[in-house]
């Protein structure tokens, strides 16, 4: 039971303050707990752990009340390359970041 969104765009840096809030929490109360939370991530973070409970309540017949989630897994994802035209014709690089966020929920027992 298990959810992956991939090259979400922001970085992984920023995504894994939140992962590891919820990590090892009942799923229920990590959708409350993201719902409230006032960042991007957050909400990234709310929808992929919410399709990952809707694939374990539709293909697995769980219900949510019993669902935890197991491992939050969050890795780099592509990496965009940009420029920053400066003086005498040079350009800086601007990398625009992305992440690959994987859920994973296990049945309490």
């Amino acid at each position: 039971m298990k959810a992956i969104a991939r090259n979400i765009r922001i970085s992984p840096k920023k995504i894994q303050v939140e992962a590891s809030i919820i990590r090892n929490m009942d799923a229920k109360k990590a959708l409350e707990t993201l719902r409230y939370m006032p960042t991007k991530s957050a909400g990234l973070l709310h929808k992929v752990v919410k399709s990952a409970v809707d694939n374990a309540a539709h293909n697995d017949s769980q219900d949510l009340a019993l669902l935890k989630i197991s491992q939050v897994v969050i890795t780099k994802g592509i990496v965009y390359k940009r420029h920053n035209p400066i003086s005498r014709g040079r350009a800086h690089a601007i990398l625009k970041r992305t992440s690959n966020v994987t859920v994973e929920l296990s049945a309490r027992s």
